[in-house]
């Protein structure tokens, strides 16, 4: 058979054995280059996938191996950490603990303190339960001494003598004098630059007063009224009676009143009782007026002593110029004597200024010729004639 026949036809073209067999070998090698392709695509394929999971496989024991190390790290961190932890909660134990204990041990002192100053003021109370007890038996005594007549009036004398020696020296004053007449006032007081002496005699209206306050109708209140006046205009009356004696005592006389809310209510609500012991010339003192009184008294007498003195006084100021003026003379002595020290030290200074500078010149081997030296050198004056 012959390979140019003729032997496939498709429309107009027509193809030979031999064509066709050239085709057949084309599509055979075409074939197999494709299947060569492929397989050598596949070979790759296969070989990158080893290559990626080498490479895969070697970045995984890297990143294994950085993990390991981190935690290697992380558990040296943890195990730092828990023991900087542990040495921590350690030291703030003891801390707390030194605190708990420094705090007990200030809390029983304080606690300590506490029941001591509570003891000191349990004793306190105590003693001002005690002072309250016998105050209210002083306060039972007293309302004793007030009931009684001549309690009360040795009360109110009791209480003028104290503030009288309290404010004047003893020679100033005399309690339960004799005058002339036989009559003897509660204190005379003697003024100075003068021989009279002043009368001072304690009263105490305290019934009539105390019937005063109690007192509630009208007319409870006028009889009160009325008797508190007539118990103080007798009061003026006897004191002006028996101790105003002319050339003796001074021509005023003091009634003492041992009480400042007698002595208000005189004031307040009895002006013409006070004015009537005015005119009979007594003046009714409470004793704050008392005690003002005596030291203005007290500031009377203190002048008229330096008055006294006054001479004296004199006579020291002028002994003292006289110390004075011989202190001066001799300051002005010490002073010579000074400035006389002063040359010769400044002489002497002198000299220890040129022994100074001979040592210098001595010690630096600037000696000057024997010539010099004998003319610079100072000349004796010789005693002879």
């Amino acid at each position: 058979m012959q390979l140019d026949h003729i032997v496939l036809q498709v429309g107009s073209a027509e193809f030979a054995l031999l064509d066709i067999l050239l085709a057949g070998g084309g599509l055979a090698l075409l074939l197999i280059f494709i299947t060569l392709i492929v397989t050598w695509r596949a070979q790759a394929a296969r070989q990158a996938e080893r290559l990626e999971a080498m490479r895969r496989a070697s970045e995984l024991e890297y990143r294994l191996a950085e993990m390991a190390g981190s935690l290697r790290n992380f558990a040296d961190q943890t195990q730092g950490a828990q023991a900087h932890l542990t040495r921590t909660l350690d030291e703030r134990l003891d801390l707390v603990g030194q605190r708990v204990g420094h705090g007990l041990t200030e809390q029983t002192e304080r606690t300590a303190q506490s029941l001591s100053t509570l003891n000191e003021r349990l004793a306190v109370i105590d003693a001002a339960q005690k002072n309250l007890t016998s105050l209210s038996t002083e306060m039972i005594s007293l309302k004793d001494i007030l009931s009684n007549k001549q309690a009360r009036g040795a009360y109110g004398q009791g209480r003028m003598e104290a503030i009288i020696a309290d404010g004047l020296h003893s020679k100033a004053y005399a309690f339960q004098p004799t005058l002339s007449n036989g009559m003897r006032p509660d204190c005379l007081i003697s003024l100075p630059d003068s021989e009279l002496k002043l009368v001072i005699d304690a009263k105490f209206p305290l019934e009539a007063f105390n019937a005063l306050r109690e007192s509630k109708g009208q007319s409870e209140v006028r009889a009160a009224e009325s008797r508190l006046r007539n118990d103080v205009a007798k009061h003026v009356k006897d004191i002006a009676e028996k101790y105003l004696i002319s050339g003796e005592t001074h021509e005023t006389a003091i009634m003492f009143v041992p009480s400042e809310s007698i002595y208000a209510e005189l004031h307040e609500k009895f002006e013409d009782v006070i004015q009537k012991a005015h005119r009979s010339r007594v003046i009714i003192a409470s004793p704050n007026v008392l005690m003002l009184l005596i030291q203005t008294m007290q500031a009377i007498i203190k002048d008229s002593a330096m008055r006294e003195q006054a001479g004296l006084i004199r006579i020291e100021v002028s002994r003292l110029l006289e110390d004075v003026g011989r202190l001066g003379e001799r300051i002005g002595d010490l002073q010579k004597h000074f400035g006389a020290a002063n040359i010769d030290l400044e002489k002497l200074g002198v000299s220890a200024d040129k022994i100074t500078k001979r040592a210098i010149r001595i010690e630096s081997l600037e000696l000057e010729e024997p010539a010099k030296l004998a003319d610079s050198a100072p000349k004796l004056v010789s005693s002879n004639p």
